[in-house]
């Protein structure tokens, strides 16, 4: 049985900082909190490098990012959690900020003034401290585990 069209693809950015810490983005979407990284959905035309650059433009004040590596993809199934009878297919990359920064960071979680769709805050977080309970999407907590077993 061949079914077309039934995927979501999400490209996402592991950005490590000299103090092996791991790059993480604190959001309110879709009437929620969710701890993740960087990045979102490939649009149609799009390459993975390509929607994971532009992701990173986006969301960090048209931040750039070098030396894209493929860490990781999905080898299991995941529904997609915001679209109705589709599969998740999510790609990791691990990548470098490029000078200059151009983004806040902050120290706390969901540094922002209230719970409204859109807002977001990133903050460094060392990957020796990662808690997977605390990422909030599935696929998310499984490179958590596999970026603390690869980076201690």
């Amino acid at each position: 049985m061949s079914i077309t069209g039934n995927f979501v693809v999400r490209v996402y950015g592991i950005i490590i900082n000299e103090n092996k810490e791991v790059l993480l983005s604190d959001e309110y979407q879709l009437g929620m909190k969710m701890t993740k990284f960087p990045g979102g959905g490939l649009e149609y035309g799009e390459g993975t490098i390509d929607g994971l650059k532009r992701e990173f433009r986006e969301e960090c004040n048209g931040q750039e990012i070098k030396n894209i590596i493929h860490f990781y993809t999905t080898e299991f199934y995941q529904k997609a959690l915001f679209h109705e009878n589709k599969q998740l297919l999510s790609i990791y990359y691990i990548a470098e900020l490029d000078d200059p920064v151009k983004f806040q960071t902050s120290k706390k979680p969901f540094d922002f003034q209230e719970n409204k769709n859109g807002n977001q805050s990133f903050r460094w977080i060392k990957i020796n401290s990662l808690n997977e309970a605390e990422i909030t999407f599935p696929i998310d907590k499984f490179v958590t585990g596999k970026l603390k077993q690869q980076f201690l």
